[in-house]
């Protein structure tokens, strides 16, 4: 598509400004439809329940600590075998985010009282969406190769970590269904944290799905702690530059759960403010276990979309009104710029924004080794017992209007950012 042959100029820039009441106007209007369907569905929402005696129950296990023969007994040569086979699978799926991604749907599909397994395939996807947002339709204008590449690395790390760790310990506990009984002794040996030994062993007696996919996130979060977000290298290439602060203020932090409802695909979702802070990754993450597990509509369309769109880290997977993996036309020069979108919608003439699949932008990497140690410590162990509460599913839990928003408004700074260079 020809998307212009003039330059931008003051008077062009003053007369997109002027236009940006009319998306807000667009926005509430989108707004008010979304309460209202919210306001319908507030009767069906359940929430996530963790019942006190469960939870006094982990603080009991947790206290008692590691200390026993049991755990310290050495692995049989059948065990031995059993984690090598867990170890090899792990760095198979661990290949790429659609790989990682497919792997958490799988095993939820298989175990579905593993309900953390289907909240990490929904956010994982996520994470491939951002990953191929750094080489789409609109990014590319506002970083170089080199920003791309460093976020691409930050994303990619974070997302390679939590399955890392995660993936072994949902493999253990299908071998320990297959051996009729538990293994979780073996967590140590595939250096998961001691925190989460007495975790799986209460989950195998309970069947508790709530309080083991609190823990994960709990878990989880602080294992990327160190590794990705104090880490040196992603502090000073992504976390402490301007680039973080730009995609704060662009909402590039939007997490969508893109869920089917008569035959309508809306997306549910939050908004992560800040990803620097330990505590606000976790109660957002169980905000979002809550929307996915704690309201009927999004729990029954989340699973139907999954289960009928494989992940391919394209944005069309979800929106192919709006998005397509296959771009129909070169990149436009930066002085031809003219928009894009009009809301929700393509203006008349428009193309879809290109939205590459993964594997046609990105190389798969290498795991680099994970740095060793355990971030949990028994003396703290009440500030993490604090997280294991009900959780009542937002209000306001529709993000389709606030994603059109924040995606216009990375339009703007794309065709603002044309005028300023």
């Amino acid at each position: 598509m020809n998307q212009g042959k003039f330059r931008w100029n003051g008077w062009d820039l003053l007369e997109k400004l002027a236009d940006a009441p009319h998306e807000i106007v667009q926005w509430a209007k989108g707004k008010t439809g979304t309460l209202l369907y919210e306001s319908a569905q507030l009767d069906h929402m359940t929430g996530i329940r963790l019942t006190s005696d469960a939870v006094d129950e982990l603080r009991a296990r947790l206290k008692k600590g590691r200390g026993d023969a049991e755990y310290e007994k050495e692995p049989s040569a059948a065990e031995s075998a059993l984690l090598a086979r867990i170890r090899a699978a792990a760095v198979d799926w661990n290949r790429n985010n659609v790989t990682r991604t497919q792997a958490y749907l799988d095993m939820y599909r298989r175990h579905p009282e593993l309900h953390w397994s289907l909240l990490a395939h929904m956010v994982s996807r996520n994470g491939g969406w951002n990953m191929t947002d750094l080489k789409g339709e609109l990014l590319p204008y506002l970083l170089n190769e080199t920003r791309q590449k460093h976020v691409f690395a930050f994303l990619e790390r974070a997302n390679a970590l939590i399955f890392h760790d995660s993936y072994p310990q949902l493999l253990l506990y299908e071998a320990s269904l297959k051996a009729g009984k538990p293994l979780f002794r073996l967590l140590r040996h595939l250096q998961v944290s001691s925190f989460m030994r007495p975790v799986w062993e209460q989950f195998w007696e309970r069947r508790d799905s709530a309080l083991l996919t609190v823990a994960m996130i709990v878990n989880e979060q602080n294992f990327i702690e160190s590794r990705v977000v104090r880490h040196p290298v992603y502090r000073e290439t992504v976390l402490d530059t301007l680039l973080i602060h730009a995609q704060l203020l662009l909402q590039l932090n939007q997490i969508v759960l893109p869920y089917r409802e008569a035959g309508q695909l809306r997306l549910a979702g939050l908004v992560l403010e800040n990803f620097n802070h330990l505590k606000e990754r976790i109660e957002v993450g169980k905000r979002l276990y809550a929307i996915l597990f704690g309201i009927p509509a999004v729990a029954q369309g989340a699973l139907s979309f999954a289960a009928s769109t494989r992940h391919s880290g394209s944005r069309a997977d979800y929106w192919p009104h709006l998005f397509s993996a296959v771009r129909h036309f070169p990149p436009v020069p930066r002085g031809q710029l003219k928009e894009w979108l009009d809301g929700c919608k393509l203006r008349p003439g428009a193309s879809p924004l290109y939205s590459p699949r993964l594997s046609d932008v990105w190389k798969d990497c290498p795991f680099a080794a994970c740095e060793p140690g355990d971030w949990y410590r028994h003396d703290d162990r009440e500030q993490w017992l604090a997280y294991l509460s009900s959780t009542e599913p937002p209000f306001s839990f529709e993000m389709t209007h606030e994603y059109c928003f924040g995606l216009n408004k990375i339009e703007l700074a794309v065709l603002a950012g044309d005028l300023l260079e």
